[in-house]
């Protein structure tokens, strides 16, 4: 049996009881429904004296609740507190709870602690997280998240969800065959990072407390967890499975992309969970690996939270791993002490209390785990309640403003890849064909780890309303495995004023247990494209469903095909978004959150294969826009709009002077034979204090000077000094977008660190500021300003 069947199994036989465990919270016995733990009418109901618990007396800390929480529970109780499905003490009155629940975007019923049904049809769904992120919006990913959380606290008032929600997912993505891409922020660690800070800030923030001193009191509106640590971006590869792929990793890769946006996500996000992956990385498992555990997360990022296993890492690293080929005892032992709270599964209950039995672990540790976790549900209001959120309920779900969000995400993500003669937009009220298997699309829109949707708005539904439409599917589905249905299309195209073909991936090509093996459109689609282009009347609009790239050469350099959109998975109201941008309501502005290779990239390199840097004795190019050089289909960060934006840039400062102490080293650095080093190549970031003497800082001048109203995306890269050997070409250091009106100038200004900015992790791990010359770019090559900033040691 299949690892992914045993998931299936698994999880449906979980399904309903845990179900049944929420139900049991909500009215606990005594049929009345209660938000929280520590009710004194609900422990009457119990027939116990609330006031007996200290764990129920606000006036003590968190902290010391948890104590006297864990203190008064047998071994056997505690054990049984350790998994995802914790059973509860029913003795002192502390209810099951099911700490699975998804929101990657919206609230998701892949977790068991989520359910939807009559009383609850269903909740907001937003685009998938890699169209989201096109947006380049910060402000959007946080109203986002704020969205998601307020309907997730109105289910869990309403007994239809937990508290504790197992997203994002901020993997950098290596290799964009991974069938994951589309549940992530793309290539690049900075805006992945952005991206995972913003959403986790949406979700747990509670108005007024954000900056609370103490912040293992920091209230949360709902927990999130950031996912999955570290280095996993392969699912099932060829004769490669995640459960077993060893990622031999330098730290060099780790350093700089792999555990970057996790160190964000906790030191600037505060998150209150992470999440450990099933694969081994350089021979160990995460969730076993105390230096990665406890060493990093714990102690050098200083995490205020709990650490959860992958769902069934634990069964992954015994019976697929056989790590060290260690008994279920052994194992969990090693995990409990590396640091791992929280297990999602069994072995914890299977295993544990016989483990710390026969000496393998102390119970101090299984202590300190049940604290962690109890503090962050204290946070949550498990215990107490969260008086401002108490009166969410229906009303907040699928709320006409979360609905109008969630189009708003997509029409803010969809990317023109091309407009040959300002073909779009589109004049209403023609009459045009829509063709291709996902122009009726509605389930496929949602994308992976979705829960139901408020309503779907398909593309055929969508420019039904403004126009007259002819449809005509062409495919039956994204497999498109014959062309029976090609002569329909075809009939419609020769006689639209225009046509529209939607074409693209679904989640039986591309998704968690799924990846890719090449980059070209599936089955027959792109026959179908070129024979419906080619007897076509009007102008043809190629629209991209996928959750990463696609090589559309054959479009970009068909002059029959007028236009191209690429529209990820756009969520429920993907249709109305759609029609938003080809009617020329919505201006786009999205840019591609990765780079876009031709097709013959997958020839090059196995995916296997972990370096992100040019392998020469090997053959295998670089990875990502930051150390690939060759030819693409579409560069990252490449969008259109249907106007046009100029750069200025106010004079900044050019140079940035560290005087060193005694103290501070000079650092040597590997250059090309042909530049001479400098007499101080370099200094460890950790040596400088990087005060407001080392910020960059500079003002853009955006100048709309087409004819209609826009939104740009202004995005900053660093480039390194010249000659050094293995580092990046560039790397995006920030970005904004910003509304221009048409004939008008928006000022931007920016403000970075140079030590977070300028940075370069060498071979060894260590992270170094050099000297010389760097560039400070401004936009894309089309469209920039740039100018040289000079760091100088003394």
């Amino acid at each position: 049996m299949g690892k992914s069947f045993g998931f299936v199994l698994f999880f449906l036989s979980v399904l309903s009881i845990v179900s049944e465990c929420t139900r049991f919270w909500t009215n606990d016995y005594v049929g009345k429904s209660y938000s929280h733990v520590c009710d004194e009418s609900r422990y009457a109901m119990l027939g116990l004296d609330m006031k007996r618990f200290s764990f129920c007396d606000k006036s003590l800390s968190y902290e010391e609740r948890a104590n006297d929480l864990v203190s008064r529970m047998s071994l056997e109780e505690k054990v049984m507190q350790t998994v995802n499905n914790a059973s509860g003490v029913s003795r002192l009155g502390l209810p099951q709870y099911s700490w699975w629940s998804e929101a990657l975007h919206g609230i998701s019923n892949l977790g068991p602690g989520v359910f939807f049904d009559d009383t609850i049809p269903g909740a907001t769904s937003f685009p998938a997280v890699i169209l989201s992120t096109a947006a380049f919006n910060q402000t959007l990913w946080k109203t986002m998240g704020q969205v998601v959380s307020t309907e997730g606290r109105a289910m869990y008032n309403m007994g239809h969800a937990g508290l504790t929600f197992w997203s994002p997912n901020i993997n950098v993505v290596r290799d964009t065959r991974w069938g994951r891409t589309q549940e992530t922020s793309g290539e690049d660690p900075y805006v992945v990072g952005e991206f995972g800070v913003n959403y986790v800030r949406g979700l747990q923030d509670v108005h007024g407390t954000e900056n609370t001193k103490d912040l293992n009191s920091r209230p949360l509106k709902v927990s999130s967890c950031c996912k999955h640590y570290a280095a996993y971006d392969l699912d099932s590869w060829f004769e490669f499975d995640r459960h077993t792929f060893d990622a031999r990793v330098s730290v060099q890769d780790m350093t700089e992309t792999f555990v970057a946006p996790f160190e964000r996500c906790v030191k600037e996000g505060d998150v209150s969970s992470v999440m450990c992956s099933f694969n081994k990385i350089n021979g160990i498992p995460p969730c076993s690996d105390p230096r990665l555990l406890k060493g990093v997360i714990r102690d050098q990022w200083d995490l205020h939270g709990y650490i959860v296993s992958d769902c069934f890492g634990m069964e992954v690293i015994v019976d697929d791993q056989k790590y060290l080929n260690d008994s279920k005892e052994d194992a969990v032992a090693k995990t409990l002490q590396a640091g791992l709270d929280l297990e999602c599964g069994h072995y914890y209950t299977d295993a544990l209390e016989n483990s710390v039995k026969a000496g393998k672990v102390s119970q101090y540790e299984l202590d300190r785990a049940l604290k962690n976790l109890y503090v962050v549900l204290m946070r949550a209001g498990y215990f107490d309640g969260i008086p401002a959120y108490d009166s969410l309920g229906l009303k907040d779900i699928c709320a006409d403003d979360h609905i109008e969000l969630a189009r708003e995400a997509a029409r803010q993500g969809i990317v023109l890849l091309k407009n040959d003669n300002g073909v779009l937009p589109l004049e209403p009220r023609i009459n045009i064909a829509l063709v291709g298997p996902h122009a009726n699309a509605t389930q496929v829109m949602i994308g992976n780890y979705a829960g139901l949707p408020c309503k779907y708005v398909s593309p055929l539904e969508a420019f039904s309303a403004i126009g007259d439409v002819t449809y005509a599917t062409g495919c039956l589905d994204a497999s498109c495995s014959n062309d029976t249905y090609f002569s329909e299309a075809k009939k419609a195209a020769k006689h639209a004023e225009a046509t529209i073909i939607f074409v693209g991936t679904d989640l039986s090509i591309e998704a968690e247990f799924i990846d890719r093996v090449n980059f070209l459109l599936p089955g027959n689609q792109t026959k179908l494209v070129k024979q419906v282009a080619k007897v076509s009347k009007g102008p043809v609009i190629l629209v991209v469903l996928s959750g990463s790239n696609i090589d559309v050469s054959f479009a970009k350099n068909n002059p029959k095909i007028s236009a191209i959109l690429w529209i990820g998975f756009p969520g429920e109201q993907g249709g109305n978004a759609i029609a938003d941008v080809v009617f020329g309501k919505y201006n786009p502005g999205g840019r591609l959150p990765v780079t876009w290779y031709e097709a013959d990239y997958v020839k090059m390199l196995p995916m296997s294969s972990m370096s992100l840097r040019p392998v020469k004795e090997l053959g295998y190019p670089g990875r990502t826009y930051k150390f690939f050089n060759g030819s693409t289909v579409y560069p990252f960060g490449y969008g259109m709009s249907y106007t046009k934006f100029s750069y200025s840039l106010s004079a900044p400062k050019n140079s940035i002077n560290i005087s060193l102490n005694k103290l501070q080293k000079c650092r040597n650095m590997a250059y090309t034979e042909d530049q001479e080093a400098p007499s101080c190549p370099a200094v460890l970031v950790d040596d400088i204090s990087c005060d407001e003497n080392s910020t960059i800082e500079f003002e853009v001048g955006v100048t709309n000077v087409g004819k209609m109203d826009g939104s740009d995306v202004v995005m900053v890269y660093s480039v390194p000094p010249f000659g050094i050997v293995g580092t990046h070409i560039k790397q995006v250091i920030g970005f904004q977008r910003v509304f221009v009106a048409a004939g008008a100038t928006e000022k931007v200004k920016f403000s970075m660190n140079a030590c977070k900015s300028l940075r370069i992790v060498d071979r060894t791990g260590y992270s170094l500021l050099p000297s010389g010359y760097h560039i400070i770019k401004i936009g894309d090559d089309s469209n920039s300003v740039s100018y040289p900033l000079q760091v100088m040691y003394g």
